[in-house]
């Protein structure tokens, strides 16, 4: 693993998420859940960006791969069949002082970590959360909340396959909801029993798997680099055959330097023919693939990817964390990448007066159209560029007296404060290519550079 320092110890991230409006803790007014956690209004659209940029990157930009959204609530006989209910099991062992729970397998030594109390010997604990369908509680109505959405995808296989005639080698995704008892949780949004993942099942002749293995590892390590996330905060780990899961030929993972050291971030698993192969036994379905060309009648390889989305989330925001020197004060900004950046701009009046508030009003509507824009008119200026700053916005578009009388506004570029002034008719536009990537000084027809505070960090 390379060494790295994360820009930003976890109590500075977990205040700003919870001042800023990205994560509150649930239920907070009757005391909170453990390790539950709702996400406010700047956090839903990070989410949901991480989400759409996820998407367009596994489905849209590709025509090999397909979606798919399956149910949480599945037939007791899928789990069966996967092995979750025999192999989906932690080693839980019990302070016999403080009567706290561990799992066995993350303690560093045999004593209580919180008290320093004797454990109980270990047994084993299933971590699928157990419910009941139907309005009678007995066994026969046994159902699980899903631990993960990979088996919706499998027993859905001959569907996708017949409905989209789809030839190998192709892939299925879904981002959804999955649920874990997890014996210890912690690390803010890092790990919690109830999370989102973005998962493909990339489907494969035998033999193509260790080609294929490689290749989506490298796609997935690229994908976070490409929406921000610094490469020397990124590594990959290798799990020991001993330590497999139960389905996996090999699996490695996708590991981030967060605030509290090297964890995984993303899984990639081989699982070879497992999945189908067992689905096939329990249910008497055939999940056979047809090689027309070859003529051939066989179970398809699986190569899995599979990223969660809180911890992605929790990945971006500290790897977009800054702290920098600005005259007599310390600026924090969030330096996200545009894609993921829950606002994209921010419209600023310089005054409340009503001709200049109508006509900022005018800009802010007509930018909304196409962006998550956020108006505001509170404070002077120089504190809403802080406030804009630390929730991560891009640009800000700034309207001025000014602007009633040549029809320009400026744009502020978050990172190096850097601003440009352009016409009001170039302002999507501009706006838009800045988006892409496009450098702030090159300007559009009519523009102007109004202000250099500093060259821009390529980092």
């Amino acid at each position: 693993m390379t060494e790295a320092t994360p820009n930003v110890d976890m109590e500075k991230l977990v205040s700003l998420c919870r001042r800023r409006g990205f994560v509150f803790p649930s239920s907070e007014i009757y005391g909170g859940l453990s390790s539950s956690w709702d996400y406010g209004p700047l956090g839903v659209e990070l989410k949901r960006n991480i989400k759409e940029a996820w998407w367009r990157a596994v489905i849209r930009e590709r025509d090999d791969m397909v979606g798919l959204d399956t149910s949480i609530l599945m037939n007791r006989k899928v789990w069966e069949a996967s092995g979750h209910l025999e192999r989906m099991v932690d080693p839980l062992v019990e302070c016999k002082n403080c009567h706290q729970r561990w799992r066995a397998d993350e303690l560093g030594e045999p004593k209580c970590p919180s008290c320093g109390g004797d454990l109980t010997e270990e047994r084993m604990f299933n971590v699928m959360f157990k419910t009941f369908a139907g309005p009678v509680e007995e066994e026969a109505s046994v159902v699980y909340l899903r631990p993960e959405t990979a088996q919706g995808i499998f027993v859905n296989f001959q569907n996708v396959l017949n409905t989209t005639r789809k030839r190998l080698p192709f892939g299925i995704a879904q981002i959804g909801k999955s649920f874990r008892n997890e014996i210890t949780t912690g690390n803010f949004i890092f790990r919690s029993r109830e999370f989102e993942q973005m998962e493909i099942e990339y489907f494969i002749k035998p033999g193509t798997d260790e080609e294929w293995f490689e290749y989506w590892l490298k796609e997935r390590l690229q994908w976070y680099v490409t929406h921000g996330i610094k490469r020397e905060h990124l590594d990959t780990y290798e799990h020991p055959e001993e330590k497999l899961a139960h389905y996996a030929k090999r699996c490695c993972d996708v590991i981030y330097k967060f605030p509290m050291g090297w964890a995984e971030l993303e899984g990639i698993a081989n699982r070879g023919d497992y999945d189908l192969k067992q689905h096939t036994a329990v249910s008497g379905k055939s999940l056979e693939y047809y090689d027309a060309a070859t003529n051939e009648h066989f179970i398809p390889y699986v190569i899995e990817p599979s990223a969660g989305v809180d911890r992605s989330a929790l990945a971006f925001l500290a790897d977009a964390y800054t702290e920098e020197p600005d005259k007599d004060e310390l600026r924090v900004l969030l330096r996200f990448h545009p894609d993921i950046a829950p606002l994209k701009v921010a419209v600023l009046p310089l005054s409340r007066k009503e001709n200049l508030a109508a006509y900022a009003r005018d800009v802010y509507a007509d930018l909304r159209r196409e962006w998550r824009v956020e108006f505001d008119d509170t404070q002077s200026i120089g504190r809403r560029y802080r406030r804009q700053d630390e929730i991560g916005t891009p640009f800000c578009v700034t309207v001025d007296f000014q602007s009633l009388e040549d029809n320009r506004v400026t744009i502020r570029e978050r990172d190096t404060m850097n601003q440009i002034r352009v016409p009001i008719s170039e302002l999507k536009t501009t706006l838009s290519a800045k988006l892409g990537g496009e450098d702030l000084f090159v300007l559009p027809p009519g523009g102007e550079i109004w202000k250099v505070e500093k060259e821009a960090d390529s980092a």
